[in-house]
């Protein structure tokens, strides 16, 4: 999609539709309201008069303006009550005035962020506005086609977005928050449509593959282990889980360097299973296609190392992702193994389904050497979390308050919210092994903590927090500016988080 910003007065600007929000229960309309309502004869009033359009939160309607002299439509939504409504309900109400614009087969539209009343009752400034609108408008029209070979004709397209603005103090601001949440959607859109894309289609290897694609042109340094290396650093636990499956493993390191050399990076650390069966603990069939997405955590880091160099953020920032498939080949690890992992450390397999700490662990022992700032890791860990936390909330656990309160702000700020679960020390008793140092799986109760126990032996003793996405990251159902499916969801949170960073000390 096409991002313009252009300087121009709203209701005389040509496109096939212009987007006005109008919040619950207001019924006069100042400003650009009132010009648009005075564009098409009162009809904006009418509609609101009569009650047909109320203004509820995602509510549409169309009113069509007579003659050609500007936009041919005005696309109605509705933000809600006022008392009620935050930069989240923003993003949402104009992705859903977008979805209704793609609905109608139209191809553009345009949107003022001097309307006022959002921004007024968020107490932001414009270009706040405008990055919560871009993102809203940009990934509420996601869709996931490549592999649709019928009908594709009839697939529709927003092509266009135009954020018209008058006064020109305010369209500098306005041009950078666009570009900005231009740049954080398209990484977003990255980490979708690999999630989205199917396990044949993106091994291991295929996604170092994809990672060399997108930072050829990025200032980000591309390393990636094949297994001999891995073998030579003494990786045997993730080699340990990739010996079921005929691909290889691969280790992919990207290092952007924003600030000095003798800064301290921040360490990204994604969760690239690019299908897990469960091993040799198979899992049930029910399902079982959406563990390409199990690879969403590395995907989230791999985007959100986009968004970093596009942007310009002054932080070094290292990401890692550990990729390979788990399945119960001849070869396949069992339970009852147990590794050396490249911290030392051993590790007993009671459950083979438990796989992605197995790999997290020695991808965190290898952040390590970065002597990091933080170390933030993303995965979907654990159905344990889904069932304390639900499909839309991502468990965070972490070591150090001062990092997690960051995490959290970032969260806030994105709207992809995280809760913090404990991580008491009686957790901790739980991972500890009989026959080795820990083991991967300590029963039921407390499973995303447990597991994030596991986690934390590895990380050393360097600010860390760790995010299990296992709810967020493959949605059953639309939600406003998620399309069903692959969410992307991380990528925004850690840029925001990035974003933040370099306001600390």
């Amino acid at each position: 999609m096409k991002i313009l910003v252009k300087k121009g007065k709203f209701a005389d600007f040509k496109t096939e539709a212009l987007v006005l929000p109008h919040f619950e229960g207001e019924t006069k309309l100042h400003g650009i309201a009132g010009e648009l309502d005075r564009l098409c004869g009162g009809g904006i009033r009418e509609m609101v008069k009569s009650g047909d359009f109320e203004g509820r939160l995602y509510q549409t309607a169309v009113v069509y303006i007579p003659g050609t002299g500007s936009a041919r439509r005005i696309i109605l939504v509705g933000l809600g009550k006022k008392k009620e409504f935050n930069r989240e309900k923003l993003r949402g109400a104009f992705a859903k005035a977008a979805q209704r614009a793609r609905d109608l087969k139209v191809k553009a539209i345009a949107v003022s962020v001097e309307a006022g009343e959002a921004g007024a009752a968020l107490d932001v400034a414009e270009g706040v506005v405008t990055e919560a609108i871009v993102e809203g408008v940009t990934l509420g029209v996601y869709q996931f086609t490549p592999f649709k070979t019928l009908e594709r004709e009839n697939i529709r397209e927003l092509r266009e977005l135009t954020i018209v603005a008058d006064r020109e103090p305010a369209l500098k601001a306005i041009r950078t928050a666009a570009r900005n949440a231009e740049i954080i959607a398209r990484a977003v859109y990255f980490a979708r449509d690999i999630v989205s894309t199917p396990a044949n289609e993106l091994t291991p290897t295929m996604l170092a593959r994809k990672a060399g694609e997108v930072f050829r042109k990025r200032n980000v340094r591309l390393k990636v282990l094949d297994v001999k290396q891995m073998q030579a650093l003494g990786m045997n636990a993730l080699l340990g889980v990739a010996r079921g499956s005929d691909e290889p493993a691969r280790f992919i390191i990207m290092e952007y360097q924003g600030a000095g050399k003798a800064d301290k990076p921040v360490v990204l650390v994604g969760k690239g299973l690019t299908f897990d069966s469960g091993g040799i603990c198979i899992k049930p069939p029910d399902k079982m296609d959406q563990m390409k997405s199990d690879m969403s955590g590395g995907a989230a880091v791999i985007g959100a190392m986009m968004a970093v160099s596009d942007l310009g953020l002054p932080v070094n920032v290292v990401g890692l992702v550990p990729a390979t498939e788990n399945l119960p080949g001849g070869r396949a690890y069992k339970p009852g193994d147990i590794f050396k992992s490249l911290s030392g450390r051993t590790i007993e397999v009671l459950n083979t389904d438990a796989e992605g700490r197995i790999i997290l662990a020695d991808a965190l022992a290898y952040a390590g050497r970065y002597k990091p700032a933080a170390i933030v890791d993303v995965a979907t860990l654990t159905g344990a979390c889904v069932v304390a936390l639900g499909e839309h909330v991502i468990g965070m656990m972490g070591t150090d308050e001062k990092l997690i309160n960051l995490v959290r702000t970032a969260a806030d700020t994105t709207g992809e919210r995280a809760w913090e679960l404990p991580l008491w020390e009686e957790y901790h008793e739980l991972v500890k092994s009989d026959v080795a140092d820990f083991k991967n799986a300590a029963g039921r109760g407390g499973g995303a903590i447990t597991a994030a126990a596991f986690l934390s032996k590895f990380a050393g003793d360097y600010p860390w927090v760790h995010l299990d996405i296992a709810g967020p990251a493959w949605l059953e159902k639309d939600l406003p500016y998620i399309p069903k499916g692959a969410s992307g969801v991380g990528v925004r949170l850690l840029v925001q988080f990035l974003r933040d960073w370099k306001m600390t000390p």
